[in-house]
């Protein structure tokens, strides 16, 4: 993981934690309707003004895990998914939702049991996360998916999360993958998805990284 700090913004009612390690920037906490965060107020993230259920709905819009929050009365801060999918962005990561179990993922970032963002160019420097490294490196990919996968059994549940050494994602579990222009494209309990950025079948994997010499490390 990098270095970045780790921000906890601390209210009555609510703590909100911003893990610096993860966060690209989306911007859907900035955008979001309401006071929980505006640009240029210090601290730009204040809990007291927002009520519980507007806080869990601006931090379950980050799609990076890097928000989470925790409430003073012991409320469940945050849910699965009702559906586990993995949303294939236009030049950029895999978005993974649901009830994950991410191989690695430390425990003191609880926004990662929910969101995820996964490299799928190979460059990150923070892997198996996005850090934004696809920008600087050109990568293209528009996030088409031609495959539509055997089905799945049924919907939610855990979804695992593995990274082959030096190879693809491993995702276990009952799955829909979205292509990047919304359209739920494939459904089914198993996938290796390419994360070096070579496959000729993206997002799936197709061996290629044995021929580029990608190293996950």
């Amino acid at each position: 993981m990098s270095d970045q700090k780790t921000v906890h913004y601390k209210g009555e009612r609510a703590t909100v934690t911003w893990d610096g390690s993860l966060c690209i920037h989306i911007g859907e906490c900035g955008r979001a309707r309401g006071e929980l965060f505006v640009g240029g107020r210090q601290p730009w993230c204040q809990p007291d003004v927002s009520g519980a259920d507007e806080i869990r709905e601006v931090i379950e819009r980050c799609p990076t895990g890097a928000l989470s929050v925790e409430f003073a009365d012991g409320s469940v801060p945050e849910v699965a998914a009702d559906e586990n999918s993995v949303q294939v962005a236009y030049n950029g990561p895999l978005f993974v939702r649901g009830d994950l179990n991410i191989d690695g993922a430390p425990d003191d970032i609880p926004g990662l049991k929910f969101r995820a963002a996964l490299c799928r160019c190979g460059q990150s420097k923070n892997k198996p996360f996005c850090d934004n490294s696809h920008e600087d490196a050109g990568f293209q990919d528009y996030g088409a998916v031609g495959e539509q996968g055997g089905g799945a059994a049924e919907s939610g549940g855990k979804l695992e999360v593995s990274f082959a050494e030096n190879g693809p994602v491993l995702v276990k579990g009952n799955l829909e993958i979205v292509a990047s222009s919304g359209r739920t494209a494939w459904r089914g309990a198993k996938a290796a998805l390419c994360r070096c950025g070579a496959s000729k079948n993206k997002p799936f994997c197709d061996g290629e990284h044995k021929k580029i010499g990608f190293r996950s490390d």
